[in-house]
C-alpha cells in the first residue's frame, strides 16, 4: 500500500508539538534493538508487572470470579463434592473470596459488561470515601470525604485530562507544574493550548520547596499576562522520587489560597514512601476553602495494575464558574458522561484497593505477605542502584527514596554532549533503557536521568557493573 497522501489535512498543531519523553526516542530505539534480538531492560516507565512483579493474588482471584460469575457456583459445587468424599484441596478458592465476589456482583447489579453510572457505582465511591477518611484519620472535627465528589477514572491520567480540559479556556490560562515533572502534565497543557508555568524545587536541599520559589514563578507568569489557575503537586514525586515535608505542603496551600488557584494533588505513589508516612493534601487542607483535586490509581503502590486502568479523582471545595450559573461539579459530571464511564475491571480493582482483606480474615496473611515483600523489595532495589551511583564519577542523587524512581544528576559529561546523548549511549552499550532528564524539564545547565527501580535484583546485579564501567569511560573520554 502506498504511503503517498491523497491530500493534506490541517490538524491541531498543539498535538504535533506535544512531547512525551517516557515513550520518546530512547524507548523507541530500545524497541528497535529488542526487535533485532538485543536484551533490553526497560526502566523508562513505572510499569512493575512488565519487569516481573507478580499481581496481588487476592485482587486477581476476586477479579477472575467477577469476570466469570459461573465459576462461583462451580467452586461451591466442587467444594461440596470434596467435602462429602472427605477430601480437601488448597487449590479451591475460599468461601471468603466467593462471598466477596458475590457481594460485589450483587452491588454491581448489571455485571462487568455493562456501562455504569458516569461517576462510577455509588457503592465504590462510598468505599473510596471511607478509605480516604481512614487514611487521613478523620476525627469528629475533620472534614469527611463526600462520595458525590468522587469520580472513578481510567487511571489518574484521565482525571488529569478532565481537570485541565475544563480549566484551560485560553492560551493565557496557566498551570503551575513542578519541574522536573511527569510529562503527562506538560503534554496535556500543550494539547489544550494552555501555558505551562514551571516552578523548581531545590534539588540540593533534597528537592524541598519554599513559598518564595512559587512566588518567583507566578510573578514571571503574570508579567507575561498569564492567569495561573492551578498548581500541580506530585507527592511522592515523579520523576525525582522526592517526598514533600508537611511544612512545604502548608506553604503550597497558603500560596494557592492567596492567589485564588486550585491544587491538583497527584498522590498515586502514596504507598511508595518506604521509610516514612504519607500525608495527603486533603488532611492538611482541612477546613481551608482551597479547591483541591486529589488523584489516586491502581497502577502504582504495591498493586502495579497499570494495564487495568483504574483510579479515582476526589474534589473538595469546588470553585465557582465565572459568568455562569452552573456548578463546577455539574460540569465535571458532564465531562465524565462524555466517556459514558470508566472500564469496570479498573473500577472493581479500585474498590479492592480501598477495601483490602482485614486482619483475621482468611485472605489477609497472603495479602500482607505479598504487599510487604513487594514494598521491601522495591526499597532494597532502590538502595542497590543508589549505592552504584557512588562508584560513578560525577553522579549525585538527592532526596529520600519515594515513588518508583531515582533521578540522579550527571555533573560530568564530555564537552558537546547532554543527558540525551548519555542515555542513548547507555542503551546502545548496556541495553538499559532510561529517560533523559531534559524529557521531564530541569533547571538550565543541569543534566539528569530517570531510572525506574523495578528490574529483579538478579538483573540489576548483572547490569549495574556494566553501567558503572560504561559511565566512568563515557564521562572521562576526551
Amino acid at each position: 500500500m502506498s504511503d503517498v497522501a491523497l491530500f493534506n489535512m490541517i490538524i491541531n498543531p498543539n498535538i504535533i508539538e506535544m512531547e512525551y519523553a517516557v515513550r520518546g526516542p530512547i524507548p523507541q530505539r530500545a524497541a528497535e534493538l529488542k526487535k533485532h534480538g538485543r536484551n533490553i531492560i526497560f526502566c523508562n516507565i513505572g510499569n512493575p508487572q512488565a519487569l516481573g512483579q507478580r499481581p496481588i493474588t487476592y485482587y486477581r482471584q476476586v477479579l477472575s470470579l467477577l469476570e466469570d460469575p459461573d465459576s462461583i457456583g462451580r467452586e461451591r459445587n466442587l467444594r461440596s463434592l470434596l467435602n462429602k468424599a472427605g477430601l480437601a484441596s488448597k487449590a479451591l478458592l475460599s468461601d471468603e473470596l466467593l462471598n466477596t465476589a458475590e457481594d460485589i456482583l450483587k452491588k454491581m447489579e448489571t455485571g462487568m459488561g455493562a456501562y455504569t453510572e458516569s461517576r462510577g457505582p455509588a457503592f465504590i465511591r462510598q468505599a473510596i470515601a471511607r478509605f480516604i477518611d481512614r487514611r487521613d484519620n478523620i476525627d469528629e472535627e475533620g472534614i469527611p470525604s463526600d462520595p458525590d465528589k468522587i469520580f472513578l477514572t481510567n487511571g489518574a491520567s484521565e482525571a488529569v485530562k478532565f481537570i485541565l480540559e475544563m480549566m484551560i479556556a485560553s492560551p493565557k490560562d496557566g498551570i503551575m507544574i513542578p519541574t522536573p515533572q511527569y510529562p503527562l502534565y506538560s503534554a496535556t497543557i500543550k494539547k489544550n493550548g494552555g501555558a505551562q508555568v514551571n516552578y523548581y524545587p531545590d534539588e540540593d536541599s533534597d528537592w524541598n520547596l519554599k513559598k518564595s520559589m512559587l512566588e518567583e514563578s507566578i510573578k514571571d507568569a503574570k508579567k507575561q499576562g498569564i492567569t495561573v489557575k492551578a498548581i500541580v503537586v506530585i507527592n511522592p514525586a515523579n520523576p525525582t522520587g522526592a517526598i514533600l515535608s508537611e511544612k512545604s505542603m502548608r506553604e503550597i496551600i497558603e500560596f494557592a489560597k492567596e492567589h485564588e488557584m486550585a491544587i491538583i494533588a497527584d498522590e498515586v505513589y502514596q504507598e511508595n514512601v518506604y521509610d516514612g508516612k504519607f500525608i495527603s493534601f486533603a488532611k492538611i487542607i482541612g477546613k481551608e476553602a482551597v479547591p483541591l483535586f486529589s488523584l489516586h490509581s491502581i497502577s502504582k503502590g504495591f498493586y502495579g495494575e497499570c494495564g487495568q486502568r483504574g483510579g479515582y479523582l476526589e474534589l473538595r471545595n469546588p470553585p465557582g464558574i465565572k459568568d455562569h450559573a452552573c456548578k463546577f461539579l455539574d460540569v465535571l459530571v458532564k465531562q465524565a458522561s462524555v466517556s459514558l464511564c470508566s472500564n469496570t475491571a479498573g473500577q472493581l480493582l479500585t474498590y479492592l484497593m480501598v477495601t483490602p482483606p482485614l486482619p483475621g480474615s482468611e485472605s489477609y496473611p497472603l495479602f500482607f505477605k505479598e504487599k510487604t515483600q513487594i514494598l521491601d523489595d522495591l526499597y532494597e532495589k532502590a538502595e542497590i542502584i543508589r549505592a552504584a551511583f557512588k562508584q560513578m564519577d560525577g553522579m549525585k542523587c538527592f532526596g529520600r527514596i519515594g515513588a518508583l524512581y531515582l533521578f540522579p544528576r550527571l555533573e560530568k559529561l564530555p564537552a558537546g554532549t547532554d543527558d540525551f546523548d548519555y542515555c542513548m549511549a547507555l542503551l546502545e552499550e548496556t541495553g538499559l533503557c532510561t529517560v533523559n532528564g531534559s524529557g521531564f524539564g530541569q533547571k538550565k545547565g543541569t543534566n539528569h536521568l530517570r531510572i525506574a527501580f523495578l528490574p529483579p535484583k538478579e538483573m540489576l546485579k548483572e547490569v549495574l557493573p556494566q553501567w558503572i564501567a560504561f559511565h566512568n569511560k563515557y564521562v572521562n573520554r576526551k
